[in-house]
């Protein structure tokens, strides 16, 4: 795992910040996190970014204004990623069961569809493969 793939629950936070407004300022991050830290600390946290390359930043006037390097849906393959091999022995087996179980009653038999569909299109292209 890379320096850049390891972000700190705030750095997710502001990510998610960046994701969902596109740009902001330091400000605006602060603005947006819940409890967030003081102002410092957020410039802070938003210059670690940078320097893991997650974001970067353009002048604004007197501010700076960051904005996110790396497109949502990798990021998010990535962090994923991480989780699948973290907690669950890198097996997307046990992840889907284990996402299955804690949300099934929660997913429309339109959903439900639509996860099949996807699993025998997969199970499709794999045989094409052969």
């Amino acid at each position: 795992m890379t320096q850049a793939d390891q972000l700190s629950r705030r750095e997710r936070q502001i990510m998610d910040i960046l994701y969902r407004l596109g740009q902001a300022s330091a400000k605006d991050v602060m603005h947006n996190m819940d409890d967030a830290p003081g102002y410092s600390s957020v410039r802070t946290l938003l210059g670690k970014l940078v320097e893991k390359g997650h974001v970067d930043h353009r002048e604004s006037g007197l501010k700076y204004v960051y904005f996110p390097l790396i497109a949502r849906e990798k990021a998010s393959r990535s962090a994923l990623g991480n989780v699948v091999k973290t907690f669950f022995d890198d097996s997307p087996y046990l992840a889907v069961n284990s996402l299955l179980d804690m949300s099934i009653n929660d997913l429309s038999d339109q959903e439900l569809d639509k996860l099949k569909a996807m699993i025998q299109a997969r199970k499709k292209t794999q045989n094409d493969k052969k």
